[in-house]
């Protein structure tokens, strides 16, 4: 078993981070002195703790634990713990059904589940990476309380790195290492708020490497080490079909946006780094160029366009410069929503007047009749005039005066 399995509290007391979850009062901390059970889906980022609560829960309310990987099983498994379920309600005893990864059960799945979840037969615990709003289906989420998981910070993860190190009968205790600040500091930044990464890269650390040696015959894990271990190191978080990749996209805009050229950097380097389509990115800069710069800047568009072209006659990794040449471009530019602004009025006045007669005088005329009818009439096209007379309007009548382009918002 490796270290992260080990080292897996039993109970609240060892358990690290999600104080507004098993705090003093917390409602979880409630639940479990309580023995009072409900059904629910835990939501947060790998090596939170999900599955950790969800095992402290059941011993805790001396309930018949099981535990299914949504993404290896499926009904069969089910029916088999139903059963189970079935003769623990004999026994008075409650059955709590842990699935990891719930959002991945398709929809039929979920309704397997719905039926005995809602009689209460077996009581579910979910957990998921992934927004439930979006994976779970609604009858099974409405009978569940959804509870927030945040990452770990960096005083959780030290506990936990610390208990990890000195404890002997779980731990690596036996090993009789050390680990300088340095290399502490790097190995808790490099795990991403993820607990489990940073146990097995612990564990590497100690097993594997000799460390720097210090006095008694004692040795100390040093930042080179922690480097050499995460060298390899995977994506982590990054998911194109999953929220943090909608969240970085998101910061992204949301930077160059606010003319900051630092941040959007960062965010785009992100992306790239995690496998990022680069030219999903430049279309998403062409879209801002129109929508947030507009004609503040009127090469913006230009040089989001010639940015998406560039991207797409290159490719990578000679694109990144295209893409961090674009963005330091739009990120400094002047910002104007005038664009969007403006087109928005002009859809609100199309619902509110969505039908209106086309004015004559703006209606072509190619036929004797239409001419006769008045098409086109009092229209002039001219080198000294293009437009109709004086008193009327491009617009329709009813519309007649109406401003959807405020040119004073680019003067902000």
């Amino acid at each position: 078993m490796n270290l992260a399995y080990r080292m897996r509290p039993q109970k609240l007391e060892g358990f690290f981070g999600q104080e507004h979850l098993v705090g003093v009062d917390k409602i979880l901390r409630k639940m479990i002195e309580r023995k009072t059970l409900f059904s629910m889906i835990l939501w947060g980022p790998p090596g939170s703790g999900k599955t950790t609560l969800a095992y402290i829960i059941s011993k805790s309310t001396n309930s018949d634990f099981y535990s299914l990987s949504a993404v290896q099983t499926g009904k069969d498994d089910l029916r088999k713990i139903v059963a189970a379920a079935r003769e623990n309600l004999k026994k008075n005893k409650r059955t709590i059904l842990f699935i990891d990864e719930i959002h991945r059960w398709n929809k039929a799945q979920q309704d397997g589940l719905l039926p005995h979840v809602e009689s209460g037969l077996i009581t579910l615990i979910g957990a998921t990476t992934e927004n439930p709003s979006f994976e779970v289906i609604s009858p099974l989420l409405s009978r569940c309380r959804v509870f927030v998981l945040k990452g770990l910070d960096e005083k959780c993860l030290e506990k936990i790195l610390d208990t990890a190190l000195s404890n002997k009968e779980k731990g690596l205790g036996k090993y009789k290492k050390k680990i300088n600040k340095d290399a502490k500091e790097l190995l808790i930044r490099l795990s991403g708020q993820d607990a489990r990464i940073m146990l097995n890269a612990l564990e590497i650390s100690v097993t594997n490497f000799k460390g720097k040696s210090l006095p008694a015959g004692r040795q100390e894990i040093t930042a080179d080490t922690i480097k050499e271990v995460f060298q390899t190191r995977s994506a982590g978080l990054y998911d194109k079909k999953a929220d943090e990749h909608y969240n970085i996209i998101s910061a992204y805009i949301k930077s160059m946006r606010g003319s900051d050229p630092d941040a959007a950097l960062y965010y785009l380097a992100r992306m790239l780094e995690n496998g990022e389509d680069p030219k999903f990115i430049a279309r998403r800069m062409i879209i801002l160029a129109s929508e947030d710069v507009g004609l503040a800047d009127r090469g913006a568009l230009i040089q989001a366009n010639a940015a998406f072209e560039g991207v797409t006659k290159i490719g990578m990794p000679e694109a990144q410069l295209i893409l961090a040449h674009a963005t330091l471009y739009l990120a400094t530019a002047k910002k104007s929503r005038e664009v969007a602004n403006a087109l928005g009025r002009a859809k609100e006045a199309v619902y509110e007047f969505p039908n209106e007669s086309i004015p004559l005088h703006l209606r072509n005329a190619p036929t004797k009749l239409m001419k006769d009818l008045g098409y086109a009439k009092n229209y002039t096209w001219s080198d000294k005039y293009v437009g109709p007379k004086s008193n009327l309007s491009f617009l329709p009548e009813r519309l007649k005066g109406k401003k959807f382009f405020h040119p004073e918002e680019n003067k902000k």
